[in-house]
Parts: structure tokens; C-alpha cells; sequence
């Protein structure tokens, strides 16, 4: 830890009377008016250019003093009774799995060190949905399941099958290792899985559900998001994202508890440093209200009587490394290397054992601080609030893992550890049901139940728990006709796709009763993607309105910001705008209301960039478009290596519920866009659709007649060539589709007939050929799509602009020869023209492909590829474009 230089005081004396003057004022105003008076005094200062030394931290002490801690307002014996129990189920639960089969895994020190956080939050804050309140949200650190796991079982909504089951959901029924609603879709509602989404995504959740007050489409006035996150995981990126924003906008609705057990996987969270000091300075600096809850109960005499504060001077000089030292040891220990090292603290427990020195708490661990923290959060006002609450990782578990290094690998502790646990939490086991890991149930009629079950009854219900469908569904949408007839009777006017989607959507904005359910979003390419328009049509949301005259205020489309704006203009951060589109996309769920979300961005800073968001997004059950724009990685010219996106439907293809389509037509998104929303709105299926869309402008067609049902399947014919010569199959997808239809041009100067097929969704493709194909083997014989469309085995060559896997997903069901040209490499900065022939995607390329695959077939004479190769001006001896 970094120390504060100081200066001498010259003028003690006057030092004094400033202090004592802050203690009067303290004492006869109180708390508020002194906070008031600094503040004054510290703007005074600023003014008069007096710099300030250290970071913005308080001392290493707890915020609420004893005088200030409210009543404890429930039975503290019988809610740590039932603490103890449910943190022994949660150790048996994790234990015996590892025992009967050892390679499950499981954590244990992590609920360990939660478990009091987790009981004050479940007995008297975390309030359920009912009939008359939507529910408080509530993000739970991902290892700590187990706990309200064991917490369910007591409430009997998870039986002892059930929890004898943790981390073996096959086969049969079990729970699954982390929250995941997808994999208990009654249970679960808020994946925090992979480190660091729980964070963002809670600023983001608490921010829409003022979007809705806003809008009035939902009442969330009351409600809460709660957030428990470790310490350790404050250090990804994503955790720390969204909190200016969230002080921003004084999103009061929200509270993080981190859990600062000063532990992370593989040591101390900051071994040389304090974490807790950091972490406050890190929040006041984004502008948060922080908590600090540090010291149990047992310390409140000790700082009562250390007038001259040697405490907090040995608190500040102590390192992490050595808190988690002194966690891990005894009484006689922490006296000799702590308290002994000065005077002052060592005559402070000079009349206290090595018992009771070694039962001072940290304030995690004690109800009462913890309640008096989650009060002071919920009645702040104005701002988001952390609570920065000090525990030990592996709390309870002895020599086997508290405040140990090997805490969060630990799956099992040996017979005396157990008996150990058991003593120390005055568990009624035997010594044969610990031996055995038997769960403890005190029965349905015990005062334990009765009383957990009153305090749940009393905050509305149990949580967590899913509802799978919205109280407020939204309204039919205005046919495909009224919204998109631009588009399926284009009659060859020029557009790119991008400005097609984007009509679309305006056209679905401008509907009385639908319009309201849609929530554009974008991350400040806007003006890129032609949505400039809807800064005046819908507005810009911004809680506190608009309070300047923006430059183009004389403009048609001026920037257009409103309280209750409908567009959520997220500025550059791609984490932040998809952590909105899931809010939105899952607002069925967790509001109650339907809501159909439309983020478009560039294509390249989606799945690339945030898949672990989308992945999250998968496992909440969102619903909604994700509109991958300037697409492809020859459309978007000029841009370059880092801008060009040329796999992202290979991510999109490994998400089980994204349905991701490339569409060459205006008409054919057309058609793609209202088959996503019977899917997610009518027949309220868990998928999600990801469309790409270019920005290059051409003719766009009418949509043929009968193309609809093999637009959405993946293919369909879009023309066959006449010709009593050699024929080919050319499938084209996207852009390059215009590129496969000018090779069948070409191919006809040599006599060969083409048949052209658009290709919307490989993916789709090969999923539904890979059922077929298992429904085949096991004994229900079926014809897949592809296979109906592509019979024979007349050659195939398929033509994007992603890398050659993404058409590749379809060649194993396949007979015949494929020839697959993709745009593996890096990207370059030059015109779509250039970038098409380095490639090797062009037209030119696609004709010598057909030309090729015939020849390999024996049905046109070899020369007839050489000729071709000359006559296209093809360079034979060029480096493919994936070599570095």
C-alpha cells in the first residue's frame, strides 16, 4: 500500500481546534451537516488552489459508526442457526458430489465467506415478485450457488434429490454448477457465470428499468437491483464499465456488495496493497455512495476505547498479504505479529485471551453491521451504492481453507475438519452424519423453517425464480406489407440492406400500438447506419432531459435527447449497448413486458467482441435482433484489418437459440425480420436472430413469388440457366451473391449452365441437415432442406463473405464435390473491387471454381481452365489471401 507523506505540524495547537471544532459540529448537527460543511470547505479549497495529497479513501475503519447501526430488526440466534445450517448443506452438497465422482468440481470457501451477506439480503431486503410488485433483481456471485441451493432446500422448493444432484444434470435431473437459466429456466434468472458480466450487467438492468418507468411501460418505481460480486473480479474490465454511468444517471435503484474476502483464485486479490481502499477510491471517484462494513461487533470496545486511533493506524500499514496471513492463523498469533507491533494496540487486548482475540469478526461475518449497510444503501438517495464488506474466504473451514491459499480449489475437507465446522457452528450432527456428509433438514415444522419462511412470506415470495412470460404482452404488429413493401416490391430500386433494416424498423416505430415495444439501440454509429432520422421521430433517452440547445437544433434531424426517449443512443462502448439490448430482450421475463429489442452496430464489434455478453444472453432466453451492420469483409471499403468482419457468423453459429442469417435482398430481410418476430413475439419462443446487413448500395429486386419458406430454411432457388451443356450449382451468400449471379454470366461465354441459389443461412442449413441426418441414424429416415434442394451429384460451389467454415458447416452433408471460396485472412484497406480479388470471392473467381470443379469431374477438357484463368486475367501464381 502506497503511504501518504505528511508534514510536521508546525502549529498543534491550531490543528486541534479545527478538529475539535469538526467533532462539535458532528455532535450537535449530526452527520449530515458536518459532510455539508466539509464539502464547503473543500470546494473553498479548490478555489483557492490549495492542492489535495492521497487518494479519496476513508480510514480502514467501518462507515456506520455504533451510534448510527439501527436495531436489528430480527431474531439474530435463530438467522444464525439457520446460516449454520444452510453453509453445512452447501459444504455437503459440493463434497459429496466430489466424493462420488471426483472430477465434478465445485467451490466451497466462496458461499463460506458469503453466507451472512447472502441471509440478511434473503431474510430482509430481497423482495419477490407478487401480484402487486414486479421484484427486486438480484445478480449472485456465480460460486456462490451452492448456498442458495442449500437456502432452497430448506424453503422446499429443491428436494434432497435435487441438491444430491448438484453439477449432474446428466443424465436425469440435477442442478447445474452456476446460475443458468437456460438449464433451470423455474429457477434462475440472471446468469453471472463468466466473471465480470454480473457487474455491467446489473448497471445496465437497474438503468432500463428506469427506461420503462420513463416510457410507462412498466411500474419499477420500488423496485431493486442487487449485485453480490467478489473483490477478485472487480479487476475485469467489463466490472467496472458501466459504473460512471450508473452514478450518471443516479441510479439510487441499485447496489453492488462486494465480498472482499482480499482472495482470488491463486492468493490475495492485492498482496502489497488494500483492495478495500482501492476499490472506494475507485467507486467515489465514479461518483458512488460507499459502505464500508469491515469490523464485527466484537471490535466496536476495542475502538471505543483507542482514543488516539492506533488502530487505524495499524490497519492502514497492514497489507492484504498479511490480513490473509492473519486470517489463517490463531489468537496468539495475531496478537504477537498484529496488536504487539505497537504499544497502543497491544495494551488495547492486553486484558482480552487468545480465544477472544481470535473471535473479532470481520464485518461480513456479523449480521447486525451487515443489516445496517444494506439499510443506509437502500434509503440513499441520488446515487448507486457499493457495499465494500471485509470477509474471509473459506470462512469456517479451519486449516482447510480459511484465508488459506488453496481455499478456492478446495472440494473436500477430512473427518476432524468436518467435526471441527460442526462444533464451531453448534451444528446438532452426529458424528456419523458428518462422517456420512448427511444433509441437515430441521424439519417442516421446526422454528428454523417457520421463521425463513415467514421472512420470505414477508418479502413477497421466494427468489430466485423465473417467470417464463410477460404480464404485458405486446400488441400484434402492422403487417409485413404496411412496413416492409418497399422492400419485397423494391422493383430494382438501389439500397443497401442496412438502409432497408433500418425502414423497416422506423416503419414498426411509426405503429400506435406496436411502435411502443420496440427499443432501437445503437452505439454511437447512428448517423453510419442512416438512423439519424429517429433522433427527432422517437428521441434519445436521457433521464434528465435535454438542458442544451444542441448545434443542429435547425436541422430536420437535430440531436434530439428527451426524458422519455425511445432510442438508447449507448455512445461507444459495444459491452454497454448489448448489456442494454439483453435487458430489453429479456424484459418479458424480468418485467413482465414485452419489448422487442433492435441493436444495430458494426458486425465486427459484435459476437467478436462481446460474445461472452451474447453467450450470456443466450443462457437468460433473450429475444430479439442483433443487426450486424457494414457487414462482410469486403463490403465495408477502405476500413481495413480491424474493421472488417469476416467470422462473426461463425460465432453466431456455435450459440444454440442464435438464429443467424446473411441476406443479399432487401425483400429477403424482409421476410427473415417477420419470421423472427412470429418466432420471439407470436410463438414466444427462447431464440434470438442475428442479420447481417451491408452498406453497399445496388438494385434491389421484387421478392419472388413462393421464396419465403426457403428464405427462412437457409436457401432457395433464385434462377437456373438455361443450357444443354455442363451444369453447376452456384450458392451465394450476402453481398457476394451479386457476385455469384454475374459468374453464371460469365460461365455461359463458355457453355455451362448455372443453377443459382441464395443462400440466407448456412447455419440454419446445416442444422437442420445434421437433424435429418441423426434422425436417419436412428431409425426415422429424413430429407433435409439442403438435400431436397441439391440432389445429384453435379458439382456445388458456395461463395460468402465470411471465412470458408462458415459455408463449410454444410459440406459433410453433401455428395457431391463443393468448392467453398471465403474471405480467410486479415482484412485490408482497399476498394470492394480490389478486396473481392484478393479474396478470391469476385465473380471471376466464382466462374473459374465452376469451371475447375468440372474439370475435376471429367466433364470439360483442362485446357478449358487455363483459357478461362487467362481470359479473367486470373494470376495463377498469387499467394492465397490466408497466408501470412
Amino acid at each position: 500500500m502506497t503511504k501518504i507523506s505528511t508534514f510536521q505540524d508546525e502549529d498543534a495547537i491550531e490543528t486541534a481546534e479545527w478538529v475539535e471544532a469538526l467533532d462539535s459540529l458532528m455532535q450537535v448537527s449530526g452527520p449530515d451537516r458536518a459532510q455539508f460543511v466539509l464539502n464547503k470547505v473543500q470546494d473553498h479549497a479548490r478555489r483557492l488552489g490549495v492542492t489535495t495529497a492521497g487518494l479519496p479513501y476513508s480510514s480502514y475503519r467501518n462507515t456506520i459508526p455504533l451510534a448510527r447501526q439501527p436495531a436489528y430488526p430480527g431474531d439474530m440466534a435463530m438467522e444464525e442457526r439457520i446460516t449454520s445450517i444452510i453453509r453445512w448443506n452447501a459444504l455437503a452438497m459440493v463434497m459429496r458430489a466430489n466424493k462420488a465422482y471426483g472430477e465434478l468440481g465445485g467451490h466451497i470457501a466462496s458461499f463460506a465467506s458469503a453466507a451472512e451477506i447472502f441471509e440478511v439480503g434473503f431474510n430482509h431486503f430481497f423482495r419477490a415478485k407478487s401480484d402487486e410488485f414486479g421484484g427486486d433483481l438480484v445478480y449472485f456471485q456465480p460460486h456462490s450457488a451452492p448456498g442458495v441451493y442449500a437456502r432452497a432446500f430448506l424453503e422446499g422448493r429443491l428436494s434432497e434429490t435435487d441438491i444430491s444432484n448438484y453439477r449432474q444434470e446428466v443424465p436425469g435431473k440435477g442442478l447445474c454448477s452456476y446460475p443458468h437459466p437456460w438449464l433451470m429456466d423455474e429457477f434462475w434468472q440472471l446468469p453471472t457465470g463468466s466473471m465480470g458480466i454480473g457487474p455491467l450487467s446489473a448497471v445496465y438492468q437497474a438503468r432500463f428499468m428506469r427506461y420503462l418507468q420513463a416510457r410507462g411501460m412498466a411500474e419499477t418505481q420500488d423496485r431493486h437491483v442487487w449485485g453480490v460480486f467478489g473483490d477478485g473480479e472487480m479487476d475485469e474490465p467489463e466490472s467496472i464499465a458501466g459504473l460512471t454511468l450508473a452514478a450518471r444517471e443516479g441510479l439510487d435503484n441499485l447496489t453492488f456488495i462486494v465480498n472482499c474476502n482480499l482472495q482470488r483464485l491463486d492468493g490475495p486479490v492485492r498482496g502489497n496493497g488494500q483492495i478495500i481502499q482501492e476499490l472506494e477510491s475507485l467507486f467515489i471517484g465514479a461518483g458512488w455512495n460507499v459502505i464500508k462494513v469491515l469490523w464485527g461487533s466484537e471490535w466496536d470496545n476495542l475502538f471505543a476505547r483507542d482514543t488516539d486511533h492506533a488502530l487505524l493506524r495499524r490497519f492502514a500499514e497492514t497489507v492484504d498479504g498479511e490480513y490473509q496471513n492473519l486470517g489463517s492463523k490463531n489468537g496468539d498469533y495475531n496478537r504477537t505479529k498484529f496488536f504487539d507491533a505497537d504499544p497502543a494496540t497491544a495494551r488495547l487486548v492486553a486484558h482480552m485471551s487468545d480465544e477472544e482475540i481470535h473471535k473479532l469478526k470481520r464485518g461480513g461475518h456479523d449480521l447486525k453491521k451487515l443489516y445496517a449497510a444494506f439499510a443506509a444503501a437502500k434509503a440513499h438517495k441520488g446515487r448507486p451504492t457499493v457495499i465494500l464488506t471485509k470477509t474471509k474466504k473459506g470462512y469456517g473451514m479451519g486449516g482447510a481453507g480459511e484465508s488459506r491459499m488453496i481455499a478456492h480449489q478446495a472440494k473436500k475437507l477430512d473427518i476432524e475438519a468436518l467435526k471441527a465446522f460442526r462444533d464451531r457452528f453448534a451444528l446438532p450432527l452426529t458424528d456419523q452424519a458428518v462422517e456420512s456428509l448427511a444433509f441437515f433438514h430441521p424439519g417442516e415444522d421446526s422454528p428454523e423453517i417457520a421463521y425463513l419462511k415467514d421472512r420470505r412470506a414477508a418479502l413477497g415470495g421466494y427468489l430466485p425464480r423465473r417467470p417464463d412470460r410477460a404480464d404485458s404482452m405486446a400488441p400484434p404488429r402492422p403487417p409485413l406489407e404496411k412496413y416492409a413493401k418497399f422492400a419485397i416490391s423494391a422493383d430494382g430500386k438501389e439500397m443497401s440492406t442496412t438502409m432497408a433494416a433500418v425502414r423497416m424498423m422506423s416503419g414498426l416505430l411509426r405503429d400506435k400500438a406496436f411502435g411502443p415495444r420496440v427499443v432501437p439501440i445503437v452505439a454511437d454509429e447512428a448517423r453510419t447506419f442512416g438512423m439519424d432520422n429517429l433522433f427527432r421521430q422517437i428521441g434519445i433517452y436521457a433521464p434528465g432531459g435535454q438542458a442544451y440547445e444542441p448545434e443542429d437544433a435547425g436541422s430536420m434531424l437535430y440531436y434530439k435527447e428527451s426524458a422519455d426517449g425511445q432510442l438508447l443512443e449507448e455512445g461507444i462502448t459495444e459491452a454497454g449497448a448489448i448489456s442494454s439490448w439483453t435487458a430489453a430482450a429479456t424484459a418479458y421475463s424480468t418485467h413482465g413486458t414485452e419489448m422487442l429489442p433492435i441493436y444495430i452496430y458494426y458486425s465486427m464489434f459484435g459476437f467478436q467482441r462481446v460474445g461472452d455478453l451474447i453467450w450470456a444472453a443466450a443462457d437468460q432466453r433473450a429475444r430479439g435482433f442483433l443487426l450486424g451492420a457494414t457487414a462482410g469483409r469486403t463490403t465495408l471499403s477502405g476500413e481495413g484489418l480491424q474493421h472488417q468482419d469476416g467470422s462473426s457468423h461463425l460465432w453466431a453459429a456455435a450459440v444454440p437459440n442464435c438464429r443467424a442469417y446473411d441476406p443479399c435482398f432487401a425483400g429477403e430481410l424482409a421476410v427473415i425480420m417477420d419470421h423472427g418476430m412470429t418466432r420471439m413475439l407470436d410463438e414466444k419462443r427462447d431464440e434470438f436472430f442475428y442479420i447481417t446487413v451491408m452498406n453497399e448500395n445496388y438494385a434491389q429486386p421484387n421478392l419472388p413469388d413462393g421464396a419465403a419458406e426457403g428464405i427462412v430454411k437457409g436457401m432457395y432457388r433464385l434462377e437456373s440457366r438455361a443450357g444443354d451443356g455442363p451444369r453447376v450449382r452456384l450458392l451465394g451468400s450476402g453481398t457476394i451473391l451479386r457476385e455469384v449471379i454475374a459468374a453464371a454470366g460469365i460461365l455461359e461465354g463458355y457453355g455451362i449452365a448455372a443453377d443459382i441459389f441464395s443462400v440466407t443461412s448456412f447455419s440454419e442449413l446445416a442444422r437442420d441437415a445434421a437433424e435429418a441426418d441423426r434422425n436417419t441414424r436412428l431409425g426415422t429416415p429424413a430429407t433435409s432442406h439442403l438435400e431436397t434442394l441439391l440432389p445429384g451429384r453435379a458439382p456445388v460451389v458456395a461463395a460468402s463473405d465470411y471465412v470458408r467454415a462458415v459455408p463449410g458447416q454444410i459440406a459433410p452433408y453433401l455428395d457431391m464435390r463443393m468448392t467453398i471460396l471465403g474471405t480467410d485472412g486479415f482484412g485490408r484497406s482497399a476498394s470492394r473491387a480490389a478486396l473481392r480479388r484478393f479474396f478470391e470471392v469476385d465473380r471471376q473467381h466464382v466462374a473459374l471454381a465452376a469451371i475447375d470443379a468440372l474439370v475435376r469431374t471429367g466433364e470439360v477438357e483442362a485446357a478449358l481452365l487455363q483459357k478461362a484463368s487467362a481470359d479473367l486475367e486470373i494470376d495463377l501464381s498469387a499467394s492465397a489471401p490466408w497466408q501470412l
